[in-house]
């Protein structure tokens, strides 16, 4: 089966972007063609994706091959996709409830929806409309033989990391330094915003013996059986036991786990429920469940349904695809209106920051007058 994969971006090693990854590897090794779109498709994630022998473009134009199936990730990548490639159907997934980006375009050749847990499940059957008989739910995976099982852990936590993109000093990780420092935990951060970015992350999770994190870093924390303590800049959550486990992972330990406050009592009183034994049975249970192949076993299903459903329906209707195209840029326009003067106002507000608001200046002066 040929496979195309839309994503907006494979330059960071975000979420979305190690989905694919992890998506496409799985594809080629079970014997189908992925292919790889993406406007960003420079950096480490489309390096590994071009070593690993798939093809990443930014041009449909230079793909000789036409799909059989279209796997979009965000809808302006999709619906390019899908323009470009009358007659190929689609399957949508969106993977985060807040993000402008992730929204579903309706599209009649786009035959299921699949959200990534029961959060974006609502995004797609609440906010969007999308008939439930079309949506699915295909919560995320990990790669259990890159994130092996770590030593067991100690009676007491000694090592902690918080394993976040959005990790720095201005968002909560002097919170979460400061509760460490209480309880006499050695703390340690990788990701960008801290300006350390790991791309082997299965090196680095089995010496810590409680993890900081969210989605996918939590998951792959679990899997290598760190006691995990839910949090990121947005809020802070529990510590994953066995008694939440499978409640915590219908939500993708994500945004709607994350509704306590960001301080150091919070984070404190997380720390104070670690039990190695219980964090033990939370590993054996997410590498039972939540194994990449399990999970793309059933997105290959959803791909055979999505065929086989077009095919007995016959030819497009291009009339309904030409209305559907305008209303989606209609609403692509008013995205892109309010999302600009959002971001205007955000740097108009960072300009008066101290320090920050000087340097950004001094970008924008160096960008307008580059020979300066």
């Amino acid at each position: 089966m040929r496979v195309l994969i839309t994503n907006f971006d494979l330059s960071s090693r975000g979420g979305t972007q190690l989905y694919v990854r992890d998506l496409a590897k799985t594809l080629l090794a079970q014997g189908h063609q992925p292919m790889v779109y993406s406007l960003g498709d420079h950096g480490s994630v489309a390096q590994e994706l071009r070593a690993a022998t798939i093809p990443v473009t930014d041009n449909l134009d230079t793909l000789e091959n036409k799909p059989d199936i279209i796997h979009g990730n965000q809808h302006v990548e999709t619906m390019t996709a899908l323009l470009h490639y009358p007659g190929v159907p689609a399957v949508y997934f969106c993977h985060s409830w807040k993000h402008w980006l992730e929204g579903p375009p309706i599209f009649p050749r786009i035959l299921r929806y699949v959200a990534v847990d029961d959060t974006c499940y609502d995004r797609l059957t609440v906010e969007h409309g999308i008939a439930e008989s079309k949506a699915r739910v295909i919560l995320n995976f990990v790669d259990l033989q890159r994130f092996k099982p770590r030593n067991p852990l100690t009676d007491r936590p000694r090592r902690a990391l918080v394993f976040s993109n959005y990790a720095s000093e201005q968002t909560h990780l002097k919170v979460i330094r400061q509760a460490c420092l209480r309880s006499s935990i050695q703390l340690d951060v990788v990701g960008e915003a801290a300006g350390k970015v790991c791309e082997t992350p299965e090196l680095e999770l089995g010496k810590y013996d409680i993890v900081f994190a969210k989605a996918r870093c939590a998951l792959e924390a679990m899997a290598v059986g760190a006691a995990v303590i839910l949090c990121d800049a947005g809020g802070s959550g529990p510590m994953v036991t066995a008694r939440e486990l499978d409640q915590l992972r219908r939500l993708n330990f994500g945004i709607r786990t994350l509704q306590g406050p960001l301080t150091v009592e919070a984070i404190e009183r997380e720390i104070a429920r670690y039990d190695n034994h219980d964090a033990r049975a939370v590993s054996q249970r997410i590498r039972a469940a939540a194994g990449s192949d399990t999970a793309i076993a059933r997105v290959v299903e959803v791909y055979e349904e999505v065929i086989a459903e077009y095919s007995r329906n016959g030819n497009a209707d291009l009339e309904a695809e030409g209305r559907a195209a305008a209303r989606y840029l209609r609403q692509l326009h008013s995205d892109f209106t309010f999302h600009g003067a959002l971001t205007l106002r955000w740097r108009n507000r960072l300009l008066k920051v101290p320090i920050v608001g000087h340097r950004l200046a001094a970008l924008q002066k160096k960008v307008r007058n580059p020979a300066r």
